[in-house]
């Protein structure tokens, strides 16, 4: 079992390792439905009790996976979170033979983004009976920023402002929701939307890594400040910090092949790895909770075996000599709050 953290200022609690349901979405390749339930009774079997889905994943495939899943277990073993801001709508020209951002999903939908009031609350509805649930615990505004809209971001995050977050606020004051969130890959977004509302908690993907510590010059004081919860996503950071660079092939950063410069950092961790024999990926995977702000980590899991897997590692023991060898070769910030000292 895992220990549980809080989320923000309300009353989820959630296993320090928690479970993304990316790939129950078909991400990149397809897995079948049988594979999907017994991967999720693995995971719940093993004492996870955090499950994030959004639309987004196999344009709805993954929520239907995972509702079908939660609703034949007692509410108190799980917390179920996803996502609003993106509205699904059937595509009768949908090519369900090919992949459609990233999903190889039979599902004939698209998605259109929309973080109005009215959108917010669609989106939530029809979240809840894709997944055929009576309640979701949080509920986060998935991909709001500029690093997903660019030119369009103030268009969208006027949105959110002129709407979007009173049908948030208004769910959650409700009762029909216990957590409201962002779930983003940039922390820029979550610094904005501390002066529009209460947001419990952030879904942060790769940016708090054993590869990157920024978030602690800014983001991660300004949470402990406001009351917000980090739902760490992205620990690998796109694989990296899963697969090495040691071992041949092409490791991807940020969703692309990796720069140079972090080859060779990576190498560099791998290195003091192999002298304490402590897996990369059990690194990567306990870093992030040495942060008082990080309640849980949410690697994407696809199959049984990585489950079984990825539990093995968030339980490495993992000695205090490793985290001060990589601080002494420059290799993570001296002020990194460490994992078995928190």
């Amino acid at each position: 079992m895992f220990k549980k953290r809080q989320i923000g200022n309300t009353t989820v609690k959630v296993s320090e390792l928690g479970f993304g349901a990316a790939s129950l979405g078909n991400l990149y390749k397809k897995i079948s439905d049988d594979e999907a339930q017994k991967t999720l009774h693995t995971a719940l079997s093993l004492g996870i009790n955090l499950f994030d889905t959004a639309p987004r994943y196999g344009l709805g495939l993954s929520e239907r996976r995972v509702g079908d899943v939660l609703r034949t277990c007692a509410k108190s073993d799980y917390v179920i979170s996803t996502k609003a801001g993106r509205i699904l709508t059937p595509d009768r020209n949908a090519k369900v033979d090919e992949l459609r951002y990233g999903f190889d999903t039979p599902m004939p939908f698209d998605a259109h983004y929309d973080y109005t009031y009215d959108g917010i609350m669609r989106s939530f509805e029809d979240s809840i009976q894709r997944l055929g649930l009576a309640a979701i615990d949080i509920l986060l505004v998935h991909d709001i920023g500029a690093d997903t809209h660019g030119d369009k971001d103030p268009y969208y995050y006027q949105q959110l402002v002129s709407g979007g977050y009173k049908a948030l606020d208004e769910l959650r004051q409700q009762g029909l929701i216990k957590a409201v969130g962002l779930g983003v890959n940039e922390t820029e977004i979550c610094e904005r939307v501390m002066d529009l509302g209460q947001f419990d908690c952030f879904l942060l993907a790769g940016r708090y890594s054993l590869l990157e510590q920024d978030a602690l010059d800014s983001f991660l004081p300004k949470c402990q400040q406001y009351g917000a919860s980090i739902i760490l996503g992205g620990p690998y950071n796109s694989g990296i910090l899963a697969t090495g660079v040691q071992n041949g092939g092409v490791p991807h950063y940020n969703y692309e092949p990796a720069p140079a410069d972090i080859i060779t950092k990576v190498s560099k961790i791998e290195d003091i790895c192999k002298e304490f024999a402590v897996p990369l990926a059990a690194a990567a995977l306990q870093f992030p909770l040495g942060h008082d702000s990080v309640a849980t980590v949410i690697p994407g899991m696809g199959s049984e075996s990585r489950v079984s897997k990825t539990v093995e590692l968030f339980k490495h023991e993992v000695p205090d000599e490793f985290w001060s060898s990589l601080i002494q070769a420059g290799l993570l910030r001296e002020d990194a709050p460490l994992p078995n000292k928190r």
